[in-house]
């Protein structure tokens, strides 16, 4: 089956890029499971044509068929014309999975994976022209797809609110990788990046609905007692970050760096007005690292009670959240690894592929009628 891949290209790929590899990677190791190979599933991935591949840890771990159009011209040719179809690179398929909310152009059923529809909540924090290809986007896909993917339960209650049925609507939370760390690549990463011994730690893209500017606002009435803020992500779009002395803005940092940036921070701080599923919450806790995140929307879902809740727009509150989780840093980190070890990427693939048989056993009962 085709399996989207262009937004690894993107300039900054972000959650859907490491959702499309991640969950590649899950199904492949379920494959490499199944001794018969009766019950694999080959994932054909498709992306525009690239002079070069994608930058690390964005590399897609499935062979990638090209199409003649890449980037803005592919995306605008899908939703206009309904072409390139991936068929022209990948030849006949069960069904595509896009796993954007940008809707392939196939023959084929059609699988798609919607993140979030922040956009139609808060247009301001995106750019004019994302907003009018995300809403033409969701047009076609409730009159194409055959089934809607939704990471969180808040992204599926959203879907049912602005037009689509419940029979398309199948509920896959996303997974997180455990991953070993050790005192002395905590302490590597620390010398590397000229760290304190206790820092605060916020990663993520730097957009508006991050909320980074009320976060740093937050920390700045803490006092010159409490830890630095350090903020690890790429730039993304929006309003200038105005920074304090107490911030250390890393810019993007290496997947090889940021796990023992993770098990390093006395704190993770995630205030975000809207995420469609919050991946960085659960890879805080699988460090065991006491979290603070935003009350409603998926953060609080995705925390599973295992995080300290604030109000997003409440400076106080963000602030008054980050001094809670120090207080109580070892409850709270028993908590979370409890949390992420519930949530794996083996099951995300697992029921992703229950979609996957769902939609093709209807499309053999349809042509046997």
């Amino acid at each position: 089956m085709a399996y989207s891949l262009e937004q690894c290209w993107h300039r900054v790929p972000g959650g859907t890029a490491v959702y499309g590899i991640e969950l590649a990677k899950a199904i492949g190791e379920l494959n490499n499971r199944d001794a018969s190979g009766q019950h694999a599933i080959e994932l054909l991935g498709v992306a525009g044509r690239h002079k070069a591949p994608p930058r690390e840890p964005y590399l897609p771990p499935i062979s990638v068929h090209p199409l003649p159009l890449a980037g803005p011209y592919l995306y605008e040719s899908w939703l206009r014309f309904n072409w390139p179809k991936v068929e022209g690179a990948t030849g006949a398929v069960d069904l595509v999975h896009a796993t954007s909310i940008i809707p392939a152009a196939s023959g084929a059923p059609l699988v798609a994976t919607i993140h979030d529809l922040a956009f139609l909540h808060e247009p301001d924090h995106f750019t004019k022209r994302g907003v009018g290809v995300f809403e033409r986007s969701l047009s076609i896909l409730r009159k194409r797809a055959t089934r809607i993917i939704c990471v969180s339960q808040a992204t599926l209650d959203d879907c049912l609110e602005n037009g689509f049925s419940a029979e398309q609507l199948r509920y896959v939370p996303n997974g997180v990788h455990h991953v070993e760390v050790h005192g002395d690549d905590i302490e590597g990463v620390r010398k590397k990046y000229e760290l304190p011994e206790q820092y605060l730690l916020f990663v993520g893209t730097l957009e508006p609905r991050k909320n980074l500017q009320r976060l740093i606002d937050a920390v700045a009435t803490l006092g010159p007692d409490a830890p630095p803020l350090v903020v690890a992500g790429a730039t993304g779009w929006g309003n200038e970050i105005v920074a304090q002395p107490r911030v250390k803005m890393l810019g993007f940092v290496s997947s090889s760096d940021l796990a023992a940036l993770y098990a390093g921070a006395a704190a993770f701080c995630y205030p975000s007005l809207r995420e469609g599923f919050g991946l960085p919450i659960l890879e805080a806790m699988s460090h065991g690292v006491p979290v603070v995140t935003s009350r409603g929307s998926s953060t609080e879902e995705v925390s599973g009670g295992a995080a300290v809740l604030v109000d997003p727009n409440n400076t106080a509150s963000i602030a008054d959240g980050i001094l809670r989780a120090l207080e109580n840093r070892e409850a709270l980190s028993q908590s979370g690894i409890v949390r992420s070890r519930s949530v794996t990427w083996e099951r995300t693939a697992t029921l992703t592929i229950e979609v996957y048989r769902e939609v093709m056993e209807e499309t053999k009962g349809l042509s046997r009628g």
